[in-house]
């Protein structure tokens, strides 16, 4: 039966911190009182010590503090992690205190004296659940607060545990190989590879040899053996994105190795064994296409055991706020220049976005406020720049020209292991025009050679 009256009980582990011993002292206890672990800190220096050391889940701080204040504290601990929930509480608050704290991404500003039902309910308004005891924290790289991811997530934890074969459903951008790659991480194969491979990215005459391998001389141009990523992936996870865009015949050839677990390498008489946990995913509508035939049936549903949907991210607006503080501290820590934030009216506007691209789409909005932006604050106007301007970021013709012709390339120089007359043979052209498009693409065989591979 649940304790109505301590809803709170073993969900959290609080800091508090406060220069005043008696303040600090009836904080520790009301916290304690309520079911949360708590670490208690007399100055900001020996917050930021204990965040190190504790780990806690939120971070409760008086505002004014000898040393090291409030503000000072809160913008130290989002420099490491941005999605830090802190409290504020001021005996001494005025407005202009409580937007500033805002704006350095508190969670809540409570006045002194403080309530202690209101302090509570905050924290466990803010707090994020802790993981089991001994157990690792799951999807790392994945920012979230709303339920709908919440729940993909709990499904795909428990899916992590076993070998059963996943497939991931969702649109371009949502962050399908983030989850595959989460997935894996929880695993107990976290130990070995992880390879991902776009099965619409590699040209058909390719993407056998590359899943499967081939032998020295199964065609012009394989002068060595090449093991193909399903041994390379050998006790891990190999993820297959965009599996859609798989031809038919390659196929029945991937049915086969998952029906049998072995692989047969191009212009080999013999299989060999593989163990590999298969992930698989696409933006295509799978069910249709096994009704317009082309896709397998057989394949899908051996593809299909546990399907797992990526949300869009108009369907998760209430993470929209913490995916844009997310992207900001990086974008600060990839330029090494201050970190920024939206206005609120600016965050409200994007939160209410269509998001077509969405998290891709969304990367590219933060960054492009973030550079043009001159003050520490993004304004409302920046962010409609921003996504009026987005699909004039789409890849020209051209551009997803250059694109294809870049991974071909590097596709058959894999293949040929930097061989160039090989290379050429395969790919239609004399020598000369070759290495034209080599250089072009500042591409150097000489790194593809076994040789250079192996070092």
């Amino acid at each position: 039966m649940t304790d109505e009256t301590n809803p709170t009980t073993g969900q959290g582990h609080v800091l508090v911190v406060d220069d005043d011993d008696d303040m600090l002292g009836l904080l520790q206890r009301w916290l304690e009182g309520a079911g949360f672990e708590v670490t208690a800190a007399r100055s900001g220096d020996e917050a930021l010590r204990a965040l190190v050391t504790t780990l806690p889940d939120l971070v409760v701080t008086d505002l004014y503090m000898e040393g090291m204040d409030g503000l000072t504290l809160v913008a130290r601990v989002h420099e490491d992690n941005a999605l830090m929930p802190v409290i504020m509480l001021s005996g001494h608050a005025q407005i202009p205190d409580a937007v500033k704290a805002t704006h350095l991404g508190t969670s809540a500003f409570l006045t002194k004296p403080v309530d202690k039902d209101e302090l509570v309910a905050e924290i466990a308004r803010h707090i994020r659940p802790r993981r089991p005891e001994g157990g690792r924290a799951f999807a790392r790289s994945l920012v979230y607060c709303s339920d709908v991811m919440a729940e993909l997530l709990e499904q795909a934890e428990l899916v992590a545990q076993g070998d059963v074969t996943v497939f991931i459903s969702g649109e371009t951008g949502t962050g399908k190989e983030v989850l595959a790659r989460a997935i894996h991480e929880a695993s107990p194969r976290h130990a070995h590879p992880f390879i991902g491979v776009n099965c619409g990215a590699i040209p058909e005459q390719l993407l056998e040899s590359e899943l499967f391998g081939h032998e020295k001389g199964a065609f012009t141009g394989a002068n060595n053996k090449h093991e193909g990523l399903f041994l390379a992936a050998s006790n891990g996870t190999l993820f297959l994105d965009e599996i859609g865009d798989m031809p038919l015949d390659l196929q029945v050839k991937l049915l086969r190795v998952l029906q049998d677990f072995e692989v047969r390498p191009v212009g080999s008489t013999r299989s060999y064994p593989v163990n590999v946990r298969i992930i698989s995913a696409t933006h295509n509508n799978l069910e249709a296409l096994v009704a317009n035939g082309e896709f397998r049936e057989d394949l899908y549903y051996r593809l299909n055991v546990v399907p797992l949907h990526m949300p869009r991210l108009a369907e998760r607006p209430e993470d929209i706020p913490l995916l844009l503080e997310h992207f900001l501290a990086t974008h600060a820590r990839k330029t090494g220049a201050a970190r920024k934030r939206f206005a609120p009216d600016a965050v409200a506007y994007l939160a209410g976005a269509a998001w077509p691209g969405n998290i891709r789409q969304l990367v590219n909005a933060v960054e492009l406020c973030a550079t043009l932006t001159k003050g520490d604050i993004i304004p409302l106007h920046m962010a409609q720049k921003a996504l009026r301007e987005e699909p004039a970021r789409l890849k020209t013709l051209k551009d997803a020209k250059a694109e294809f012709e870049h991974n071909y390339l590097v596709s058959v120089l894999r293949i040929s292991e930097g061989n160039v007359a090989n290379a050429a043979r395969i790919a239609g052209r004399n020598r000369t025009e070759f290495y034209k498009l080599l250089n072009q693409y500042d591409l150097d065989p000489a790194s593809f050679r076994a040789s250079a591979v192996d070092k």
